[in-house]
């Protein structure tokens, strides 16, 4: 199977339960959520004219919305032949669950590689069992796809983007039902905004939630 990569990275996590680990981005292109405040834009379209080269999206990619095919076997090659040493890989997008990930994350974890996706929920959760999957919930967005319940069910961790009370009263609404007792729920405000910080802060001390802060915004790296 082959994959369309917008671009591969070697970097540390920002956001949600694995802040700080060295990771190794692998961002697919292909999106049709449509979230208003999406900072991926150029992932959204796989144009078929902007085709590119391997190597071409073997970086950070500026914000361009140029793909490359991968099989499984030739991201282990290139993530091998730029000497990344990071073992935990984040595969994002995009939504990268549009695509079915089995044979992916299987060979990715056979190489020795630690896996996880980042979802809006939207798609089914195709993955090996020790994928770790975040859910970060749209709702409503531009796309009018429902955030579906299995993809809930599956998620180890719940990182939930939000700016006001309207927010958390939607994701109670969202996980009522679900068992979150093992799962991490995270509460992330919306752009660093002080109030929507505020926010989640008091609402993560009073639940026991975890707060994610998107720390790479603040220390300026992608």
């Amino acid at each position: 199977m082959q994959y369309p990569v917008n671009e591969i990275f070697e970097t540390v996590q920002g956001e949600g339960h694995f802040t700080g680990y060295p990771v190794i981005f692998i961002r697919l292109q292909g999106c049709d959520v449509g979230c208003s405040w999406c900072d991926t834009k150029q992932t959204w379209t796989v144009d078929p004219e902007m085709q590119v080269s391997q190597q071409t999206v073997n970086k950070a990619c500026d914000d361009k919305p140029h793909w490359a095919n991968f099989t499984a076997q030739e991201f282990i090659t290139m993530i091998q032949k730029n000497g990344f040493v990071a073992k935990h890989i984040v595969i994002s997008g995009g939504e990268p669950c549009q695509y079915d990930l089995v044979e992916l994350t299987s060979e990715l974890e056979q190489a020795g590689y630690f896996c996880q996706i980042e979802t809006s929920g939207t798609s089914e959760v195709h993955a090996t069992d020790s994928t770790w999957v975040t859910v970060s919930p749209k709702i409503q967005m531009k796309g009018q796809l429902p955030v579906l319940q299995s993809a809930l069910r599956r998620a180890n961790e719940i990182k939930h983007v939000i700016a006001m009370e309207k927010h958390i009263e939607e994701l109670d609404a969202l996980i009522e039902g679900i068992d979150i007792t093992d799962k991490i729920m995270c509460l992330q405000p919306i752009s660093q905004q002080q109030r929507a910080t505020e926010l989640a802060i008091k609402l993560c001390i009073e639940r026991n939630w975890k707060l994610s802060v998107q720390m790479h915004k603040y220390i300026f790296i992608d």
